[in-house]
């Protein structure tokens, strides 16, 4: 809904482009214009998107105020149909970053629907994306919102009857011999188009670094989103009626039961891409009310192959964790929450001390990550192969090194504590907030005081967080105050050269970032902390201990990776608190 104030008031500091003149005729008042530009600033969107969002200006008025201003044609997009062969011509990244749909296309120069004839910018990257020459046309706000969706909706919907013929004959390992045979119809040829487009999915998935895939049915969408760097993104919203064929083609690849779709199931499918290279998923299914979601983790072994190196630890850190992985007894813990890299941490160092003369054993709930010459032994309660009776088992098999998976119960904790006091390394995991909290949650589960304090060798508390990219990174300003209280020292803050950096984005990254690293703490069990656990002390008393001895908080190693231009205080306070 439009507002309106004296005509033609007066603009007392420089104000260009479109904001100006709808402050000239009223439409905007000059701190209404500047915090619209505040905000789409802030939040990578658009000014016009702002105004009409804000019901500042209506989409209409805008754009009508926008043609006469820059002489620009202005087009009713409800009057013509979007071909998707045309809107694939700019991938749905560009669209979505620039607000942008191509609309018609003659010789070399594509024609592109935009509300703010302004963004110049915005033309330059479509010409350098496509190769096109590219021509701007006006239209209003509203519809080319609706008209960018509907358009990206139809590409996907085109792959599903076409693509790459090659994607239809990928190896996999996991599914049935004739894996198109029961995905929908008994025609095989009907999904060959399902085939392609979820080897497709899959592929892009593996290319983009996605960690996980999710597809989801809804009652009038359905829609496939990647997890990168930690984020769920959209990217694909296949026809709804599609749904029920996806989730049979991943059941049937996984080798799940198609008839069986009123409870959870739980899958795995190889994909080999090549002669040396194979990329393993694991899959779940969970019967929703609109058909069965599908989540898929993507487990590629080199990540466990990356060195301890490239995980992010600070070197006191990296030298006490390969201090203690070097001692043929005791046991190392890593703890954070799901999805926060415990498995590639335990995995890089099995993957450091297994060698041919070291037996190691893991038990797992599912083994995440196959790594020749280590015995992997899946889980299963059902059956009654649980985390103590595989414990049980390994000890009877001259084990060197064993990991469990998680000490999820006292049962567990005792037997692993047993096999660190016999002469054997131990690694495993708990959810716990921090190290010394790790101790405490021991304790509480009823291991006694002693055996705590004497078998612990090392703790790590890790998250992950989004590394800053390094091709669009820009310095943050940010008052010396407020760094303060962020856990900045006066003599951080007050160093020549101090700069911190924030997240802008680029086609090279992700909205600024690219990449994960870990945040860690890590703690060693010393003879004073020791005798804080027989002391009876608590989390807290072992924390005071352990910062004694210089061992760094989650909080400041967060802040050392900000300082060190790795990530930025947003990302720092999203993984860790002070």
């Amino acid at each position: 809904m439009a507002t309106n104030f004296q005509a033609n008031p007066p603009i007392t500091t420089f104000i260009g482009g479109l904001p100006r003149r709808l402050i000239s005729d009223g439409l905007l008042t000059e701190d209404q214009a500047r915090d619209a530009q505040n905000k789409a600033a802030k939040s990578g969107s658009h000014f016009v998107s702002v105004v009409v969002e804000s019901k500042m200006v209506s989409a209409a008025r805008l754009a009508e105020i926008a043609s006469i201003e820059f002489g620009t044609p202005l087009l009713d997009l409800n009057a013509i149909t979007v071909d998707a062969a045309i809107a694939r011509e700019v991938n749905e990244k560009l669209m979505r970053k620039h607000h942008v749909l191509p609309v018609y296309k003659r010789d070399r120069k594509l024609f592109v629907a935009l509300s703010d004839p302004t963004r110049l910018q915005s033309l330059d990257e479509v010409k350098f994306a496509t190769g096109y020459l590219v021509e701007g046309i006006l239209v209003e706000e509203d519809k080319l919102v609706k008209a960018i969706e509907t358009a990206i909706t139809a590409v996907q919907a085109t792959a599903l009857s076409g693509g790459d013929e090659d994607l239809e004959n990928l190896e996999i390992e996991g599914g049935e011999t004739d894996p198109g045979a029961d995905a929908g119809t008994n025609d095989g040829t009907d999904d060959a188009p399902i085939i392609r487009y979820v080897n497709k999915v899959l592929i892009d998935a593996i290319n983009r670094g996605a960690s996980d895939i999710h597809f989801e049915p809804y009652e009038k969408k359905y829609r496939v989103r990647y997890r990168i760097d930690g984020e769920l993104r959209e990217i694909a919203t296949p026809p709804v009626q599609m749904g029920g064929r996806l989730a049979a083609r991943l059941k049937v690849m996984s080798r799940l039961d198609l008839a069986e779709r009123r409870v959870p199931q739980d899958g795995r499918i190889k994909l080999k891409l090549s002669a040396n290279k194979a990329i393993d998923f694991r899959v779940s299914t969970c019967p929703t009310l609109w058909g069965e979601k599908v989540v898929m983790r993507i487990l590629d072994a080199s990540s466990a192959m990356l060195g301890i190196d490239a995980l992010g630890y600070e070197p006191e850190q990296k030298e006490l964790y390969l201090k203690a992985l070097a001692k043929p007894q005791g046991m190392i813990l890593v703890t954070g929450p799901t999805g926060s890299g415990k498995t590639v941490s335990l995995y890089t160092g099995l993957n450091i001390l297994n060698d041919d003369g070291t037996n190691i054993s893991t038990a797992e709930d599912p083994c995440e990550i196959n790594l020749p010459g280590i015995n992997q032994v899946n889980v299963n309660v059902k059956q009654g192969l649980t985390f103590a009776a595989a414990l049980k088992a390994f000890l009877r098999q001259d084990p060197d090194v064993i990991m469990v998976g998680e000490v999820r119960d006292l049962e567990t904790a005792e037997i692993a504590i047993k096999a660190a006091q016999t002469g054997h390394l131990v690694l495993s995991t708990l959810h716990t907030n921090d190290a010394p909290q790790t101790l405490t949650r021991l304790l509480n589960m009823g291991v006694p005081a002693y055996n705590v304090a004497s078998c612990i060798t090392l703790i790590i508390a890790q998250r992950l967080a989004r590394k800053l990219c390094k091709f669009c990174r820009k310095p943050d300003v940010i008052p010396r105050e407020e760094l303060l209280k962020e856990g900045f020292t006066p003599a951080q803050v007050d160093a020549p050269g101090f700069t911190i950096y924030r997240a802008t984005g680029c086609d090279q990254c992700n909205s600024g970032y690219k990449g994960r690293t870990g945040i860690y703490q890590v703690m060693p069990v010393t003879d004073a902390i020791s005798r804080v656990i027989m002391e009876g002390g608590n989390a807290i008393d072992i924390a005071d201990q352990a910062a004694r001895e210089g061992v760094k908080t989650l909080r400041q190693s967060a802040l050392k990776k900000v300082l060190d231009g790795v990530i930025d205080l947003t990302e720092a306070n999203r993984v860790t608190v002070d």
